[in-house]
């Protein structure tokens, strides 16, 4: 109801074949990478790609019950996020592998650390919401590196009990002033 007040276009998948997650979703800015999981599938890759034509569409396979987002997402227009499992450093070059752009990254020593919402305010500039040091005080420390950044560490606790993270509980809508 919220979206269609906002004049978005919302389409759905009527496919029942298809599977998509929006965890196995990163959007860059300037492409999609697709990751192919338990819950996301070729065919749900697919209809983004057809849906948002304008854009690249990459899958990244992902394993062990994850997600994409379960190690990377976007910490800024041209920087990635990413684990340091050995799975996060594989997903990261393939991305690597099927994209023109050269992104910036940044490691964090632990993977679910990775899951951050970036969004830059008109007032603050570079915005990040990340994982609190009580959490993951390693990865916590590799965030003060960011010194053109608002920091927010925001506790994941409560989330992680259901299969969680702090992409999962957002929507992220750029809506031009």
């Amino acid at each position: 109801m919220v979206l269609k007040e906002m004049n978005l276009n919302i389409v759905e998948i009527d496919d029942e074949s298809a599977t998509l997650d929006g965890m196995d979703v990163l959007f860059t800015g300037r492409e999609f990478f697709v990751g192919l999981s338990e819950r996301t599938n070729q065919r749900g890759a697919e209809i983004l790609a057809d849906t948002f034509k304008d854009y690249a569409v990459s899958v990244v396979p992902v394993q062990n019950g994850r997600h994409l987002k379960s190690f990377c997402s976007m910490g800024g227009p041209d920087l990635i996020i990413i684990g340091s499992s050995e799975q996060a450093q594989r997903a990261l070059k393939i991305m690597k592998q099927m994209s023109d752009h050269r992104y910036d990254k940044l490691t964090v020593p632990d993977d679910a650390a990775a899951n951050c919402i970036y969004v830059h305010l008109p007032d603050k500039g570079h915005t990040l919401l990340h994982c609190t040091p009580e959490e993951f005080p390693e990865s916590a420390k590799v965030f003060e590196r960011l010194k053109d950044y608002l920091l927010i560490p925001v506790s994941n606790a409560e989330k992680v009990k259901v299969d969680g993270a702090l992409t999962c509980c957002s929507v992220l809508i750029h809506k031009k002033v």
